[in-house]
């Protein structure tokens, strides 16, 4: 793992476009594993701003998102592709109909789920798969457990999570208690990883899931496996860990 420590969350964003910019570059036609909530929101600006300048183009590339809410349609604010339409693909020149997320308004599961995976497979596989880190070591919305769902499922948001997520609503009792995600054979097999994390609110869990034993009570931890994952923290993040990074602007 290669681990990048920047001073704060705008540089932390720089350095997160600068590596999802370098796969575009490298091969106009990668395919893309987006993320959603608060994180990732500034490497979105920062690429969309470097499209404005004419440096990225996106006409070829393909994206699938991690997850998606379920029982929210497309244009509920709260929804993640509302999300990512408002934070980056209505503003650069990427082809909608490769932009992908799970089905959020399949009321059945097991076809939601079934129609994603069949989706990820005909892409040919994700090139660069970016991931946020919840406080309790979630990555999608897969939930501490006693063992790794392989492939897209639809997921039960633990009570944590369900706090985290009611800034964004008006009410608890407008949160969804249900989504669908990607599960962790389908992160595991993105080609390369890319971890985003901010805060000293998250330095605990980047500690325990980046430096701790592999378990799936800390789904994170699985990424340890990986051979190729980068994570680009703050210094908040990174407060309790060893000294085992490089510095970025």
């Amino acid at each position: 793992m290669k681990i990048y420590k920047t001073k704060d969350y705008d540089a932390m964003s720089r350095k997160a476009a600068d590596i999802i910019s370098a796969q575009i570059i490298m091969k106009p036609n990668c395919v893309l594993g987006l993320a959603t909530g608060s994180t990732p929101v500034g490497a979105y600006r920062q690429l969309v701003e470097w499209y404005n300048q004419g440096v990225l183009d996106f006409s070829e590339v393909t994206t699938v998102n991690l997850d998606e809410y379920k029982g929210l349609p497309r244009d509920n604010d709260q929804s993640y592709y509302y999300f990512m339409n408002e934070h980056l693909f209505k503003k650069v020149n990427i082809d909608k109909s490769r932009t992908f997320l799970p089905d959020g308004m399949e009321a059945d599961s097991e076809t939601a789920c079934r129609t994603y995976n069949e989706i990820i497979h005909a892409t040919g596989g994700v090139d660069l798969q970016l991931l946020g880190l919840g406080h309790n070591g979630h990555i999608g919305f897969n939930e501490p457990d006693t063992s790794y769902a392989k492939e897209t499922h639809c997921v039960t948001l633990s009570e944590r999570t369900i706090q985290a997520n009611m800034r964004f609503f008006a009410s608890e009792q407008d949160v969804p208690r249900q989504a669908y995600t990607m599960g962790i054979k389908t992160i595991m097999s993105a080609r390369s990883i890319l971890v985003v994390v901010s805060g000293e609110d998250k330095a605990e869990i980047v500690k325990t899931a980046f430096f701790g034993p592999v378990t799936p009570q800390v789904p994170a931890s699985i990424l340890q496996f990986h051979s190729n994952v980068t994570l680009v923290a703050d210094e908040g993040a990174l407060s309790q860990c060893p000294a085992l990074f490089h510095s970025a602007k």
